[in-house]
């Protein structure tokens, strides 16, 4: 092998880009478990195809959110079962949410007058 052959392999070599490494990306999770925020996600919804009314919902969350509950008086033999006590909550308020608008909707007739400090008026 010449010196011509030797200073080509030398440079084929130099001319290798170095491997780069490059850091995972962080999830939401992850970034807001480090800047000390409660966080919970919906990751899935699954639907029964035989009865559209049936369905779960899979969550993930961190322990500051745990904690957070816990803290609001949220009880359970695990984190699971407190999230999903928060869950059920937060599903219960919607519905509460949609029936009372319904009812404010729906008089069925009746006359509602406000009548201040908290008292109304129904005929």
């Amino acid at each position: 092998m010449g010196i011509f052959d030797r200073f080509k392999q030398k440079k084929a070599s130099e001319e290798k880009p170095k491997p780069t490494v490059s850091k995972p990306k962080k999830s939401a999770k992850d970034l807001a478990t480090e800047r000390g925020e409660p966080w919970v996600n919906i990751l899935s919804i699954e639907i029964d195809p035989e009865n559209i009314g049936n369905g779960a919902f899979e969550l993930d969350w961190n322990d500051i959110f745990v904690a957070k509950l816990v803290r609001a008086g949220y009880k359970g033999k695990d984190d699971a079962q407190i999230v999903d006590q928060w869950f059920q909550t937060i599903c219960r308020n919607v519905v509460l949410e949609t029936y009372e608008q319904y009812e404010a909707n729906n008089t069925n007739g009746l006359q509602r007058k406000d009548l201040g400090n908290g008292r109304t008026e129904v005929s």
